[in-house]
């Protein structure tokens, strides 16, 4: 007859298996950023809100398409995300004269001051994310290996 008590509760050990695996690990990170990034830089601006607002403010104007790039983000979640941040106010979209399908984004005023805000907590929650990571040397190695595996992965996910 099977043992019918419950395992007792706490946390359990990850399996091997799962420790040797690079996307568990991976999503690991990306869990413990996202905690950090709500605790830290904005509990309502998402990060993918915040790159968008970035790639924006680097180059106004720009299509949604050009942004859904830059951002690392499929054109229908890049929509999504202009759509509540215009919502919010903090962007505008227009449509370009050449072409009714294309959306022109630019940022607001508010949209302007809440980046302003926010990156400067964002830059704050970079340094404590590398802070064992002492050198500049150190932390540009750790920022090139990072590129090149998101560059080999996202290559990867191209393959049939």
């Amino acid at each position: 007859m099977a043992d019918k008590t419950s395992p007792a509760s706490g946390t359990a050990a990850p399996p091997a298996a799962l420790l040797a695996a690079p996307g568990y690990q991976v999503r690991r990170l990306y869990q413990a950023y996202l905690a950090a990034w709500v605790r830290s830089v904005d509990p309502t601006l998402t990060g993918p809100q915040f790159a968008v607002l970035t790639a924006v403010d680097a180059a106004p104007g720009h299509d949604q398409t050009a942004m859904a790039s830059a951002v690392a983000l499929d054109t229908s979640t890049m929509a999504d995300v202009a759509r509540r941040l215009e919502k919010r106010g903090l962007m505008v979209r227009r449509t370009a004269a050449d072409d009714g399908r294309r959306k022109l984004l630019f940022l607001t005023e508010e949209g302007e001051r809440a980046l302003r805000e926010a990156d400067d907590r964002a830059r704050a929650l970079d340094e404590r994310l590398l802070e064992n990571y002492g050198s500049g040397a150190e932390r540009s190695r750790l920022m090139r290996e990072l590129t090149e595996l998101a560059d080999h992965w996202e290559g990867l996910s191209g393959e049939s």
